[in-house]
Parts: C-alpha cells; sequence; structure tokens
C-alpha cells in the first residue's frame, strides 16, 4: 500500500522505490562519514552505535561462514544495513520501504546469486558444475532440471520473502490504523519492528549459507 509523499512530488518522473533507495544511501554514507571521521577509543554516540552493528553483522558471519567468510563482509554488511534502514523507513509516516518494491529486493537477491555461482567456480573450479549433474551420469537428465529449478528458486525466494513480509506489514499496520486509530496500533508497531529485524537477519544468513555452500565440495 503506497502513499503520496514528499519524494513523488519533487521526483515526480522516477518511481518511487528508486528515489527512496538514493535517501537510504544518502543516509548511510552520511552515518558512516560521520561515524568514521572522528575514531576514538571512547567512541561518540554514533560511532558507538555503528561499532555495535557492525561487530554483531561480523559475529555473525564468523558464526555462518567461518573464517573463509571475511572476504565477503562488507557485502554481507552493506546488505544488511541497506535492507535494515529500508524496512524501519516504511514505519515512518510519509516514507515507504525501499524493500516493499520487488525490483530492489531481485536485484540483491540476483547479485547474491551470481556471486554465489562465481564463488563456486573459482574455488572448485569445473568440479563445482558437478552438483547439478548429481552421483551418477546416467542420472543427469534427471537431476540436471531438479538442481536448476532449485538454484533459480533461491533469488525468487530471497526476493518475495522481504516484499512479502515488508509490504505486508504496512498493509495490516495502515488497516489497523485506519480502523482504530489510537492506542491498539501499537502493539503492531513493535511487532512491525521486529519482523524488520528480523527479515534483515534472514536475508543475510541465507545470503552467507548460499555463498559458503558455494565454496564447500558436494559429494
Amino acid at each position: 500500500m503506497h502513499t503520496l509523499s514528499f519524494l513523488n512530488l519533487a521526483f515526480p518522473g522516477i518511481p518511487t522505490h528508486v528515489t527512496y533507495t538514493w535517501l537510504v544511501m544518502l543516509f548511510l554514507i552520511v552515518l558512516s562519514f560521520l561515524a568514521t571521521r572522528r575514531l576514538n577509543i571512547n567512541p561518540g554516540p554514533i560511532q558507538n552505535i555503528m561499532e555495535v552493528i557492525i561487530d554483531a553483522f561480523h559475529k555473525l558471519l564468523m558464526d555462518t561462514m567461518g573464517p573463509e567468510g571475511k572476504r565477503f563482509f562488507p557485502l554481507i554488511a552493506t546488505i544488511g544495513l541497506f535492507i535494515l534502514v529500508s524496512n524501519v523507513m516504511g514505519l515512518i509516516p510519509g516514507f515507504e520501504s525501499p524493500t516493499a518494491n520487488l525490483n530492489t529486493n531481485l536485484t540483491m537477491a540476483l547479485v547474491v546469486f551470481f556471486l554465489t555461482h562465481i564463488v563456486g567456480v573459482k574455488v572448485q573450479g569445473i568440479k563445482y558444475l558437478k552438483q547439478f549433474v548429481g552421483p551418477n551420469p546416467w542420472l543427469a537428465p534427471l537431476m540436471i532440471p531438479i538442481e536448476l529449478v532449485g538454484h533459480i528458486a533461491r533469488p525468487v525466494s530471497l526476493t518475495f520473502r522481504l516484499f512479502g513480509n515488508i509490504e505486508g506489514g504496512h498493509i495490516v499496520l495502515a488497516v489497523i490504523v485506519l480502523l482504530v486509530p489510537l492506542l491498539v496500533p501499537l502493539p503492531i508497531l513493535v511487532l512491525k519492528l521486529l519482523i524488520c529485524f528480523i527479515q534483515t537477519l534472514v536475508f543475510m544468513l541465507l545470503s552467507m549459507m548460499y555463498i559458503a555452500g558455494a565454496m564447500e565440495e558436494h559429494h
């Protein structure tokens, strides 16, 4: 459920999800600059908040992928920050979530999808393609379509899971606010905020698992 916002009026010829994506990018750039311009052992409020978030993302990556996943931390952390800010932005009146649009989510999902297979081929070489054939060559006509469908389903799942939870939450919240505009929507708002964090972690976890799985040799 989309509402008319100031960005619709400021950029009438540009899709709303694109302008809000730019807004999230600008916010993260400014936040990163403010957090890192004066690094200190005794951090200020912004640096302290960013350190907590980045440390949590780093711990999650190490627990999921191990030391080999460190090289993917910039990508995973960037995706996590972008999704988190985008999700929460939709809770502010007059704003919309870029992640409540299929195009935004599909773009991130395709980045993870292509990177997964690029990393798989780079780490394992031609052996990476054996997983599509199966344990025996005579099973190839059966296994190849199954494996292809399974891998194509990954970006589709990432896209629709994030879209459905964020857009669906906005619709439910908007309907409840219209029907009962006083204190009743507050618990729904808290639940929606929780969903914003959970869906960020789900997208990150699945992305890390796909990449880590591509680096492992399949038997």
